[in-house]
Protein backbone atom coordinates (compact mmCIF):
# COMPACT_ATOMS: atom_id res chain seq x y z
CA UNK A 1 0.00 0.00 0.00
CA UNK A 2 3.09 2.67 0.73
CA UNK A 3 4.14 1.99 -2.68
CA UNK A 4 1.55 2.70 -3.98
CA UNK A 5 0.84 6.02 -2.62
CA UNK A 6 4.16 6.90 -3.55
CA UNK A 7 3.73 5.48 -6.99
CA UNK A 8 0.73 7.94 -7.16
CA UNK A 9 2.15 11.29 -5.88
CA UNK A 10 5.01 10.83 -7.73
CA UNK A 11 2.29 10.75 -11.13
CA UNK A 12 0.66 13.60 -9.58
CA UNK A 13 3.85 15.37 -9.56
CA UNK A 14 4.82 13.93 -13.26
CA UNK A 15 1.20 15.77 -14.38
CA UNK A 16 1.57 18.73 -12.89
CA UNK A 17 5.33 19.89 -13.70
CA UNK A 18 7.53 21.32 -11.27
CA UNK A 19 6.67 23.20 -8.49
CA UNK A 20 7.15 27.11 -8.78
CA UNK A 21 9.78 28.86 -7.13
CA UNK A 22 8.71 29.64 -3.55
CA UNK A 23 9.08 33.71 -2.81
CA UNK A 24 11.19 34.37 -0.25
CA UNK A 25 11.88 37.21 2.03
CA UNK A 26 15.51 38.00 2.68
CA UNK A 27 17.20 41.38 3.84
CA UNK A 28 19.23 43.54 1.89
CA UNK A 29 21.56 46.67 2.88
CA UNK A 30 20.95 49.57 0.43
CA UNK A 31 23.54 52.21 -0.87
CA UNK A 32 22.12 54.84 1.81
CA UNK A 33 23.26 51.87 4.69
CA UNK A 34 19.34 50.75 5.12
CA UNK A 35 18.53 47.31 6.07
CA UNK A 36 15.31 46.46 3.44
CA UNK A 37 13.14 43.32 3.65
CA UNK A 38 12.73 42.27 0.35
CA UNK A 39 10.38 38.95 -1.27
CA UNK A 40 12.31 37.56 -3.90
CA UNK A 41 13.03 36.71 -6.70
CA UNK A 42 11.19 40.34 -7.69
CA UNK A 43 8.89 39.91 -10.59
CA UNK A 44 7.59 43.68 -11.00
CA UNK A 45 9.95 46.86 -10.11
CA UNK A 46 9.51 50.17 -10.59
CA UNK A 47 12.73 52.41 -11.68
CA UNK A 48 13.13 55.80 -10.00
CA UNK A 49 15.97 56.15 -12.68
CA UNK A 50 15.07 54.58 -16.25
CA UNK A 51 18.78 54.48 -16.77
CA UNK A 52 19.21 51.76 -14.51
CA UNK A 53 18.09 49.44 -17.46
CA UNK A 54 22.11 49.71 -18.12
CA UNK A 55 22.60 46.79 -15.37
CA UNK A 56 19.26 45.39 -15.54
CA UNK A 57 20.02 44.43 -19.08
CA UNK A 58 23.46 42.88 -18.44
CA UNK A 59 21.06 40.69 -15.61
CA UNK A 60 17.84 40.04 -17.48
CA UNK A 61 19.49 39.37 -21.43
CA UNK A 62 16.57 37.51 -22.28
CA UNK A 63 13.97 39.95 -21.90
CA UNK A 64 14.88 43.43 -20.39
CA UNK A 65 11.73 44.42 -19.55
CA UNK A 66 10.17 41.91 -18.38
CA UNK A 67 10.48 42.96 -15.03
CA UNK A 68 10.02 46.97 -15.09
CA UNK A 69 6.58 48.35 -14.71
CA UNK A 70 7.30 51.78 -14.77
CA UNK A 71 10.05 53.64 -14.64
CA UNK A 72 11.15 57.95 -15.53
CA UNK A 73 11.39 58.97 -19.08
CA UNK A 74 15.11 60.01 -18.51
CA UNK A 75 16.17 56.84 -20.40
CA UNK A 76 13.92 57.96 -23.52
CA UNK A 77 14.67 61.57 -23.62
CA UNK A 78 18.23 61.70 -22.82
CA UNK A 79 19.88 58.76 -24.73
CA UNK A 80 17.12 58.00 -27.42
CA UNK A 81 19.30 55.86 -29.20
CA UNK A 82 19.67 53.58 -27.17
CA UNK A 83 15.81 53.08 -26.12
CA UNK A 84 14.93 52.94 -29.57
CA UNK A 85 17.89 49.76 -29.70
CA UNK A 86 15.87 48.15 -27.10
CA UNK A 87 12.70 48.73 -28.26
CA UNK A 88 13.12 47.59 -31.87
CA UNK A 89 14.33 44.17 -30.11
CA UNK A 90 11.69 43.97 -27.34
CA UNK A 91 8.54 46.28 -28.32
CA UNK A 92 7.17 45.37 -24.47
CA UNK A 93 9.05 48.65 -23.76
CA UNK A 94 6.42 50.93 -25.44
CA UNK A 95 3.69 49.87 -22.82
CA UNK A 96 5.97 50.47 -19.90
CA UNK A 97 4.06 53.48 -18.04
CA UNK A 98 6.71 56.31 -17.93
CA UNK A 99 6.62 59.89 -15.59
CA UNK A 100 8.69 62.81 -15.84
CA UNK A 101 11.55 64.39 -13.56
CA UNK A 102 15.21 64.68 -13.33
CA UNK A 103 17.83 62.82 -11.67
CA UNK A 104 16.99 64.25 -8.01
CA UNK A 105 12.85 63.96 -8.76
CA UNK A 106 10.24 62.34 -6.88
CA UNK A 107 8.82 59.40 -8.37
CA UNK A 108 4.84 59.46 -9.73
CA UNK A 109 3.42 57.67 -6.43
CA UNK A 110 0.23 57.19 -8.02
CA UNK A 111 1.91 55.40 -11.06
CA UNK A 112 3.89 53.12 -8.44
CA UNK A 113 1.15 52.20 -6.31
CA UNK A 114 -1.16 51.04 -9.17
CA UNK A 115 1.50 49.41 -11.12
CA UNK A 116 1.66 46.65 -7.33
CA UNK A 117 5.15 46.84 -7.54
CA UNK A 118 7.48 44.44 -5.60
CA UNK A 119 10.37 46.52 -5.39
CA UNK A 120 11.31 50.61 -6.22
CA UNK A 121 14.81 51.39 -7.27
CA UNK A 122 15.51 54.88 -5.91
CA UNK A 123 18.92 56.89 -6.42
CA UNK A 124 20.94 58.08 -4.22
CA UNK A 125 20.23 61.49 -4.58
CA UNK A 126 16.68 61.07 -4.19
CA UNK A 127 17.11 60.22 -0.49
CA UNK A 128 15.77 64.29 0.89
CA UNK A 129 12.93 64.58 -1.24
CA UNK A 130 11.79 61.66 -0.55
CA UNK A 131 11.70 61.67 3.36
CA UNK A 132 10.54 65.22 3.27
CA UNK A 133 7.70 63.52 1.08
CA UNK A 134 7.60 60.62 3.38
CA UNK A 135 7.33 58.15 0.56
CA UNK A 136 8.93 55.03 2.66
CA UNK A 137 6.35 55.58 4.40
CA UNK A 138 3.68 55.48 2.26
CA UNK A 139 4.75 52.73 0.28
CA UNK A 140 5.71 50.72 3.41
CA UNK A 141 2.16 51.08 4.32
CA UNK A 142 1.71 48.88 1.45
CA UNK A 143 4.26 46.58 1.99
CA UNK A 144 6.33 47.85 -1.11
CA UNK A 145 10.10 48.28 -0.16
CA UNK A 146 12.27 51.24 -1.52
CA UNK A 147 15.75 50.23 -2.30
CA UNK A 148 18.40 53.22 -2.94
CA UNK A 149 21.27 52.66 -5.61
CA UNK A 150 23.72 55.12 -6.52
CA UNK A 151 25.55 55.15 -10.31
CA UNK A 152 26.14 59.01 -10.42
CA UNK A 153 26.75 60.67 -7.07
CA UNK A 154 29.82 58.29 -5.98
CA UNK A 155 30.14 56.19 -8.94
CA UNK A 156 33.61 55.14 -8.23
CA UNK A 157 32.84 53.99 -4.65
CA UNK A 158 28.98 52.77 -5.42
CA UNK A 159 28.81 51.09 -8.70
CA UNK A 160 30.08 47.80 -7.32
CA UNK A 161 27.81 47.20 -4.64
CA UNK A 162 24.81 48.38 -6.72
CA UNK A 163 24.97 45.85 -9.05
CA UNK A 164 25.62 43.48 -6.39
CA UNK A 165 21.90 44.57 -5.18
CA UNK A 166 20.53 44.11 -8.37
CA UNK A 167 22.00 40.92 -8.90
CA UNK A 168 20.57 39.58 -5.50
CA UNK A 169 17.27 40.97 -5.95
CA UNK A 170 16.89 39.81 -9.66
CA UNK A 171 18.40 36.35 -8.65
CA UNK A 172 21.12 36.70 -10.80
CA UNK A 173 24.35 36.80 -8.67
CA UNK A 174 26.75 35.01 -10.41
CA UNK A 175 25.50 37.34 -13.77
CA UNK A 176 26.05 40.22 -11.54
CA UNK A 177 29.83 38.95 -10.27
CA UNK A 178 30.77 38.27 -13.70
CA UNK A 179 30.11 41.86 -14.75
CA UNK A 180 32.08 43.04 -11.67
CA UNK A 181 34.68 40.60 -12.69
CA UNK A 182 35.19 42.15 -16.76
CA UNK A 183 34.46 46.27 -15.63
CA UNK A 184 37.57 45.01 -12.69
CA UNK A 185 39.69 43.80 -14.91
CA UNK A 186 39.35 46.72 -17.90
CA UNK A 187 39.88 49.39 -15.09
CA UNK A 188 43.17 47.52 -13.96
CA UNK A 189 44.18 47.39 -17.58
CA UNK A 190 44.64 51.52 -16.73
CA UNK A 191 45.28 52.13 -13.38
CA UNK A 192 47.95 48.85 -12.96
CA UNK A 193 49.86 50.58 -16.13
CA UNK A 194 49.60 53.53 -14.77
CA UNK A 195 50.87 52.75 -11.41
CA UNK A 196 53.66 50.79 -12.80
CA UNK A 197 54.91 53.67 -15.52
CA UNK A 198 53.64 56.64 -13.56
CA UNK A 199 54.27 58.75 -16.46
CA UNK A 200 53.37 62.81 -15.90
CA UNK A 201 49.26 63.67 -15.21
CA UNK A 202 48.44 66.04 -18.00
CA UNK A 203 46.02 68.98 -16.20
CA UNK A 204 42.30 68.37 -17.58
CA UNK A 205 39.47 70.19 -17.76
CA UNK A 206 35.90 68.28 -17.98
CA UNK A 207 33.35 70.34 -19.77
CA UNK A 208 30.29 68.93 -17.63
CA UNK A 209 26.98 68.76 -19.97
CA UNK A 210 28.12 70.63 -22.98
CA UNK A 211 25.15 72.20 -24.87
CA UNK A 212 22.79 71.21 -21.96
CA UNK A 213 24.39 74.18 -20.06
CA UNK A 214 24.69 77.60 -21.91
CA UNK A 215 26.85 78.90 -19.78
CA UNK A 216 30.19 78.10 -18.55
CA UNK A 217 31.58 76.22 -16.46
CA UNK A 218 30.03 73.16 -15.16
CA UNK A 219 32.02 70.22 -14.26
CA UNK A 220 32.96 67.23 -11.55
CA UNK A 221 35.02 67.97 -8.13
CA UNK A 222 36.41 64.52 -6.96
CA UNK A 223 33.97 61.90 -8.12
CA UNK A 224 32.13 61.08 -10.71
CA UNK A 225 34.21 61.83 -14.55
CA UNK A 226 36.72 63.92 -11.95
CA UNK A 227 37.40 60.07 -10.44
CA UNK A 228 37.68 59.13 -13.73
CA UNK A 229 39.95 61.38 -15.11
CA UNK A 230 42.13 60.58 -12.37
CA UNK A 231 42.11 57.02 -13.09
CA UNK A 232 42.68 57.80 -16.33
CA UNK A 233 45.77 59.25 -15.45
CA UNK A 234 45.40 62.98 -15.84
CA UNK A 235 44.75 65.62 -13.05
CA UNK A 236 41.29 67.19 -12.99
CA UNK A 237 41.88 70.78 -12.27
CA UNK A 238 38.73 71.49 -10.56
CA UNK A 239 38.94 68.44 -8.10
CA UNK A 240 40.06 71.09 -5.30
CA UNK A 241 37.33 73.73 -6.75
CA UNK A 242 34.01 71.97 -6.47
CA UNK A 243 33.20 70.57 -3.14
CA UNK A 244 31.30 67.22 -3.93
CA UNK A 245 30.80 65.84 -7.43
CA UNK A 246 28.84 68.68 -9.21
CA UNK A 247 29.81 71.98 -9.23
CA UNK A 248 30.51 75.16 -11.19
CA UNK A 249 33.95 77.05 -11.35
CA UNK A 250 34.54 80.34 -13.52
CA UNK A 251 35.77 81.27 -16.72
CA UNK A 252 39.01 82.98 -15.25
CA UNK A 253 39.93 80.10 -13.29
CA UNK A 254 40.04 77.51 -16.28
CA UNK A 255 42.02 80.34 -17.82
CA UNK A 256 44.60 80.42 -15.36
CA UNK A 257 44.72 76.40 -14.59
CA UNK A 258 45.32 76.44 -18.69
CA UNK A 259 44.31 72.71 -18.99
CA UNK A 260 46.52 70.69 -21.26
CA UNK A 261 42.79 68.62 -22.40
CA UNK A 262 38.92 69.41 -22.22
CA UNK A 263 36.85 66.77 -21.95
CA UNK A 264 33.25 67.65 -23.10
CA UNK A 265 30.51 65.55 -21.47
CA UNK A 266 27.69 65.25 -23.88
CA UNK A 267 24.78 63.59 -25.75
CA UNK A 268 21.75 63.85 -28.62
CA UNK A 269 19.67 66.32 -26.25
CA UNK A 270 17.09 67.36 -28.56
CA UNK A 271 14.41 66.74 -26.79
CA UNK A 272 15.83 69.43 -24.26
CA UNK A 273 17.58 71.73 -26.17
CA UNK A 274 16.50 71.86 -29.53
CA UNK A 275 19.22 72.78 -32.30
CA UNK A 276 21.50 73.49 -28.94
CA UNK A 277 25.49 73.07 -28.78
CA UNK A 278 25.68 69.72 -27.56
CA UNK A 279 28.13 67.16 -29.27
CA UNK A 280 25.49 64.17 -30.22
CA UNK A 281 27.77 61.42 -29.26
CA UNK A 282 25.91 58.41 -28.36
CA UNK A 283 25.35 54.83 -30.06
CA UNK A 284 25.52 55.20 -33.95
CA UNK A 285 26.39 58.74 -33.98
CA UNK A 286 27.89 60.64 -37.60
CA UNK A 287 31.47 60.53 -36.68
CA UNK A 288 31.83 63.63 -39.05
CA UNK A 289 28.88 65.66 -36.97
CA UNK A 290 30.71 64.93 -33.80
CA UNK A 291 33.54 66.49 -34.62
CA UNK A 292 31.94 69.27 -36.74
CA UNK A 293 29.98 70.08 -32.99
CA UNK A 294 33.22 69.78 -31.19
CA UNK A 295 35.12 73.26 -33.02
CA UNK A 296 32.46 75.32 -30.99
CA UNK A 297 34.24 74.78 -27.97
CA UNK A 298 37.34 76.10 -28.43
CA UNK A 299 35.74 79.19 -29.45
CA UNK A 300 34.64 79.43 -26.16
CA UNK A 301 36.09 82.36 -24.11
CA UNK A 302 37.44 80.54 -20.89
CA UNK A 303 39.66 78.28 -23.47
CA UNK A 304 40.95 80.93 -25.07
CA UNK A 305 44.81 81.14 -25.27
CA UNK A 306 45.40 77.59 -23.31
CA UNK A 307 47.15 74.57 -23.81
CA UNK A 308 44.31 72.44 -24.97
CA UNK A 309 43.00 75.05 -28.05
CA UNK A 310 46.83 75.49 -29.46
CA UNK A 311 47.29 71.46 -29.80
CA UNK A 312 43.09 70.82 -30.53
CA UNK A 313 43.34 68.93 -27.13
CA UNK A 314 39.38 68.90 -27.34
CA UNK A 315 37.41 65.72 -27.03
CA UNK A 316 34.03 64.61 -26.49
CA UNK A 317 32.87 61.70 -24.35
CA UNK A 318 28.84 60.22 -23.87
CA UNK A 319 27.63 61.82 -21.04
CA UNK A 320 25.68 59.13 -19.85
CA UNK A 321 28.78 57.35 -18.98
CA UNK A 322 28.37 59.21 -15.65
CA UNK A 323 25.15 57.32 -14.54
CA UNK A 324 25.42 53.73 -15.83
CA UNK A 325 27.80 50.40 -14.98
CA UNK A 326 29.80 51.28 -18.42
CA UNK A 327 32.48 54.02 -16.59
CA UNK A 328 35.50 51.95 -17.08
CA UNK A 329 34.99 52.49 -21.11
CA UNK A 330 35.04 55.73 -20.68
CA UNK A 331 38.09 55.47 -18.11
CA UNK A 332 39.72 53.81 -21.09
CA UNK A 333 39.90 56.40 -23.85
CA UNK A 334 40.44 59.19 -21.76
CA UNK A 335 44.09 57.41 -21.26
CA UNK A 336 44.29 57.29 -24.46
CA UNK A 337 44.08 60.72 -24.88
CA UNK A 338 46.00 61.79 -22.06
CA UNK A 339 49.07 58.71 -22.71
CA UNK A 340 48.52 57.88 -26.38
CA UNK A 341 52.22 55.93 -26.78
CA UNK A 342 51.16 53.84 -23.04
CA UNK A 343 47.69 53.01 -24.19
CA UNK A 344 48.53 52.18 -27.56
CA UNK A 345 47.14 48.77 -27.55
CA UNK A 346 44.32 49.80 -25.81
CA UNK A 347 40.90 49.21 -28.20
CA UNK A 348 37.84 51.45 -25.94
CA UNK A 349 35.33 50.64 -28.47
CA UNK A 350 36.63 46.73 -28.45
CA UNK A 351 35.67 46.86 -24.79
CA UNK A 352 32.30 48.45 -24.84
CA UNK A 353 31.87 45.70 -28.44
CA UNK A 354 33.13 42.84 -25.74
CA UNK A 355 30.14 44.17 -22.98
CA UNK A 356 27.63 44.23 -25.92
CA UNK A 357 28.26 40.92 -27.04
CA UNK A 358 28.86 39.23 -23.79
CA UNK A 359 26.24 41.01 -21.47
CA UNK A 360 23.72 42.52 -23.87
CA UNK A 361 20.82 41.86 -25.62
CA UNK A 362 21.59 44.48 -28.38
CA UNK A 363 24.66 45.31 -30.82
CA UNK A 364 26.97 47.63 -30.28
CA UNK A 365 26.92 50.80 -31.87
CA UNK A 366 30.65 52.78 -32.09
CA UNK A 367 30.24 57.11 -31.56
CA UNK A 368 30.40 57.30 -27.84
CA UNK A 369 33.69 59.25 -28.56
CA UNK A 370 35.20 62.18 -30.49
CA UNK A 371 38.30 64.79 -30.97
CA UNK A 372 39.58 67.17 -32.61
CA UNK A 373 43.11 66.22 -31.80
CA UNK A 374 45.31 64.27 -34.22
Amino acid sequence: MRKLSQMLVFMVLVLIGPMPAQAETITVTDIAGREVAVNVPIKRAILGEGRQLYIIAALDRENPAARIVGWRKDLIEADPATYQAYLAKFPEFADIPAFEGLEQSLIDIETTIAQKPDIVFLNLETKRAVEEAAYIEKLGALDIPVVYVDFRNSPEVNTEPSIRLFGKLFGKQERAEEFIAFRAEEIAKITDRLASVKPERPQVFIDRAAGFYEDCCHSFGDGNFGAMVEMAGGDNIAKDLIPGTFGQINAEQVIVSDPDHIIVTSAMWDVYVPGGKWVPVGPGADPDEIVEKLKFYPTRPAYLGIKAQKTKAFHAVWHQFYNSPYQFVAIQQMAKWFHPELFADIDPDETFKQLHDRFLPIDYQPGYFGTLSN
